[in-house]
């Protein structure tokens, strides 16, 4: 009895020998990646000059004509979104959310030829990625400490100092000479735990998130069809993401792990468990495939893994080629924000000189008016004498708020914000919108060199004129 007990034990330990040196050999076996340069064009050479004068007229339209009137008006104590130099200068940012072990950092690996080399990262089953990891392109390899990269104002990635040394410790960039790299740069997340709150994490985790999902041009949300778990950590990384829709992209990964039928039923329990999170007329694009270094797995569907593989990278090709005319309109976006911030305080500032008398207490007549803006017309004024739509004006109370940390006298009227060599503020901000940011995004679009206009502080020579000023 113990002799047939030792064969069956023995017969069992080769079986499973065999079974691993199968996988091994298996997982041997990388995939061609000849597809990635082809489609990504990477053998291709940029114009790297007409790209560059782009980006310096960009900046300069946003120095001379949008951020005065931010400085004056102190936007980015309303919005806490100041833009940096380094941020108009960088490359698209895609980013990688999910789950742990959903194949986040596999996906990068296999992008960017990682595997295998000292500088490839950490993957397992069990959750592997602490850090928000930065791969981005430099002259030789080297890793970053986040410390560092917060210090380096040249980068964009200052403004996150003010999440404290906490996370500055879990922030970790690694630069690499890559083909890619020089025309984008990833970010790969810790993965969401359901079962863990992310206040344990040390730093604001959710807080984190948000900076990055504002500033990314692509948003891989990656899935593993075996676990398929939506919980509260998930329900709000999606509430965080409302309005960058078509930035999502929706990856169910390791689909070579199930049957084509077993597939289909997840793709469907997908969309299911999705569909109450992302509330849009048209939803996400969903690419199903095996985004790893390694062959996909036997008797699955090779063809069309690769097709959903190669439609992904067209996706992020298009996002490379178009990071000229998103960075523009980017700008646009921010100074209209902007424009709409200023005409709003300086409407505050001239109902609060109009309503104060004598004997009146300033500080009372203020809070009236911050407490009901509809009472004077604040709001409505403001899309009855200019070109606001009500769709772009921000919260009521977030002005509560400004104004409770920013007493109104601090603020001077419109009318007063101009100078005979300079301009007046909401001219230049006017100019920049509808004028100057069209035009330098049609001459990228024709190819045409952007060239710098040689009246851009005074209209030409002409003597300012503001409409706000009272005749």
């Amino acid at each position: 009895m113990k002799g047939t007990v030792s064969i069956c034990c023995f017969l069992s330990l080769l079986l499973l020998q065999a079974t691993a040196e199968e996988e091994e050999d298996f997982t041997s076996v990388l995939r061609d990646r000849s597809h990635i340069d082809e489609t990504l064009r990477l053998a291709t050479e940029e114009k790297a000059g007409d790209y560059a004068a782009a980006l310096q007229r960009l900046r300069k339209i946003y120095h001379t004509a949008i951020k005065p009137m931010e400085q004056a008006y102190k936007y980015n104590e309303l919005r806490q979104h100041e833009i940096s130099d380094g941020e108009i200068t960088s490359k698209p940012m895609v980013l990688f959310l999910g789950p742990w072990s959903v194949g986040k950092s596999s996906m990068i690996n296999y992008l960017l030829g990682l595997q295998d080399s000292p500088y490839q990262l950490y993957t397992g089953a069990e959750p592997t990625t602490s850090e928000f990891t930065v791969i981005m392109h430099g002259e030789k390899i080297r890793s970053v400490e986040g410390i560092v990269m917060a210090a380096d104002s040249s980068r964009s990635f200052s403004p996150l100092e003010k999440f404290g040394q906490n996370f500055l410790e879990k922030l970790i960039g690694i630069e690499m000479p890559h083909k890619l790299l020089e025309r984008v740069t990833f970010v790969d997340t810790p993965g969401i735990i359901e079962n863990r709150k992310q206040q344990e994490r040390g730093y604001p985790f959710n807080d984190v998130c948000q900076w990055f999902i504002d500033r990314a041009d692509l948003i891989f949300v990656v899935f593993d069809p075996t676990k398929l778990d939506v919980g509260l950590e998930l329900e709000m990384l999606f509430r965080q993401l409302k309005g960058r829709e078509s930035q999502i992209r929706i990856i169910l990964n390791k689909a070579d792990n199930l049957a084509t039928q077993d597939l289909m039923r997840v793709y469907g329990a997908l969309f299911w468990s999705l569909a109450p999170l992302i509330n849009v007329t048209e939803p996400p694009r969903v690419y199903v495939s095996s985004f790893w270094p390694y062959d996909y797995a036997p008797d699955t569907s090779r063809e069309l893994f690769k097709r959903e593989e190669i439609s992904l990278l067209e996706d992020l090709n298009q996002v490379i080629e178009n990071r000229m005319e998103n960075k523009i309109a980017f700008i646009r976006q921010h100074g209209i924000r902007v424009r709409i911030h200023g005409l709003l305080v300086d409407r505050y500032v001239q109902t609060f000189k109009e309503k104060m008398s004598f004997f009146s207490d300033p500080e009372l007549v203020f809070k009236e008016i911050v407490d009901e803006p509809d009472k004077f017309y604040i709001f409505k004024s403001i899309l009855a004498k200019t070109n606001v739509s009500k769709f772009d004006l921000p919260n009521r109370d977030a002005y509560r708020d400004f104004f409770g940390i920013n007493p109104v006298t601090n603020f001077k009227p419109l009318s007063t914000q101009c100078s005979y060599m300079g301009g007046c503020l909401l001219d230049k901000i006017e100019r920049a919108i509808t004028n100057e940011l069209p035009a330098l995004l049609s001459s990228i679009n024709s190819g045409k060199q952007p060239g710098l206009s040689s009246c851009e502080a005074t209209g030409c020579g002409e003597k300012p004129k503001n409409r706000y000023r009272k005749n």
